[in-house]
């Protein structure tokens, strides 16, 4: 989905009056893509990017506290979690759920700089 919606954006860019102008005055097809193309196209998918990776530490996560995830040896935020659902190590350890805490931090996080890349970024919002 990802690469259609790029291509899509690329194309319609590749229509614009400023590139049509850059190819009548002789630019390189290289130029052309490095210079206008690349720019408009770019914003998106950095924001797309940035507002992907709550899904994946989400997904990991939900993975990792069902056991399909990564394994117990190596340390992750669901495998921290998994040890939660007793209710009687939850009862004398309460902080075990303190990797919850810190997943919804750091998808907060990514979700606030993906707005704030998205208003910042937007070509059709600047001015």
């Amino acid at each position: 989905g990802f690469a259609r919606i790029i291509r899509g954006m690329a194309s319609s860019v590749r229509s614009r009056p400023y590139v049509e102008a850059a190819r009548a005055l002789g630019a390189s097809r290289w130029r052309i893509i490095t210079r206008h193309i690349i720019p408009s196209v770019m914003g998106y998918a950095i924001v797309a990017a940035t507002l992907s990776i709550p899904g994946f530490i989400l997904g990991e996560s939900a993975l990792s506290l069902l056991g399909l995830g990564i394994q117990e040896p190596a340390a992750s935020w669901g495998n921290l979690l998994a040890q939660a659902q007793d209710v009687q190590n939850l009862a004398r350890y309460p902080w075990i759920l303190i990797p919850g805490i810190f997943i919804f931090l750091a998808v907060m996080s990514f979700n606030f700089l993906g707005d704030h890349l998205r208003d910042r970024l937007d070509p059709a919002t600047a001015g």
